[in-house]
């Protein structure tokens, strides 16, 4: 059994996109779509930047989402590869849940970039510029993490918002709440916290008026029945009913994102391996997980290529 996986925030950089869109007319019609559907010229952001206008969330979200998409089509029309017939499941790490839902059928292109492209704007705007904070606590599993968190809190907001793996958990929430959670991390058992270069503290209950943003764009969008079912970052499992997948996305932008239990569960159910699209995060996350699957990238033609003979 096979999934295939997408990244998310953090994998945006100035160059992604240019060489598929050189090599590849399925690549450029993505881009050009997505361009259409925000009425900007974000494809040029991708591959010329300013670096600091491709790390707005705004930005970023899109754009993550566009070059994975580009990936995942350039697979399918040049390599006569059908994603319902190839894939399982599929799942994406917090924005990357869009570009899942988006492979497989549930949203259109020109739908999932706009949404993104909202959830960008809420997301920053739910929170004033420094604020809030997140980091990333190595060494730490969650139930660590969590302790970390509470013991940091003092009234504030920080919980665990990103369940990465066995090694890496992050945290989210107020930023005096968020350094002292780093304070804490070593004497509490974590190898290392690191504050993360983020503008908005994400997966935490302070971005309830971006989930409330995001309810009422989902409301008015379609959501189709996924091709395959898709592993929810709430729930780390599977769904395919179009409205629970609306009620799941506006969760998902306070929840925690359990991606470690969302891969070992993929693997639970059979999975064997896992093809990422668009990005080299996830995979050794991927591996660090369950480290008898097999786990790949595919970002360059040559991935493209080398995958449309493997499968």
């Amino acid at each position: 059994m096979r999934a295939f996986v997408f990244p998310g925030q953090g994998s945006q950089v100035v160059g992604m996109g240019r060489a598929l869109a050189e090599s590849s007319a399925v690549a450029r019609a993505v881009f050009q779509e997505v361009d259409d559907a925000l009425g900007q010229n974000l494809f040029r952001l991708m591959t010329e930047g300013p670096e600091d206008q491709l790390q707005l969330t705004e930005n970023a979200q899109p754009a993550i989402m566009a070059n994975a998409i580009a990936t995942l089509r350039v697979l399918e029309q040049e390599g006569g590869i059908r994603l319902a017939d190839k894939a399982d499941y599929v799942a994406g790490h917090s924005l990357g849940e869009y570009s899942a839902l988006c492979a497989a059928g549930a949203i259109d292109l020109s739908t999932t970039a706009r949404l993104l492209k909202l959830r960008g704007q809420a997301m920053q705007a739910a929170v004033p510029v420094g604020v809030g904070a997140m980091a990333a606590l190595l060494g730490a599993d969650v139930d660590k993490a969590r302790a970390i968190a509470e013991a940091a809190a003092e009234g504030e907001v920080c919980t665990v918002a990103n369940d990465n793996d066995p090694s890496q958990v992050v945290i989210s929430g107020h930023r005096g709440a968020i350094e002292r959670a780093i304070a804490l991390a070593k004497e509490m058992g974590a190898k290392r916290a690191v504050l993360l270069p983020v503008s908005a503290p994400f997966h935490c209950p302070l971005m309830q008026p971006a989930a409330d943003a995001m309810e009422r764009a989902l409301a008015d969008a379609r959501v189709d029945a996924p091709l395959v079912p898709v592993f929810a970052n709430v729930t780390a499992a599977p769904v395919a009913d179009a409205d629970t997948i609306r009620r799941l996305l506006v969760e998902q932008v306070t929840a925690m994102v359990r991606w470690r239990e969302s891969v070992l569960a993929m693997a639970d159910t059979g999975v064997e391996r896992f093809v990422e699209f668009g990005g080299k995060v996830l995979t050794p996350m991927i591996k660090r997980i369950a480290p008898d699957v097999d786990a790949t990238s595919v970002v360059t033609m040559d991935d493209i290529e080398a995958l449309s003979k493997a499968l």
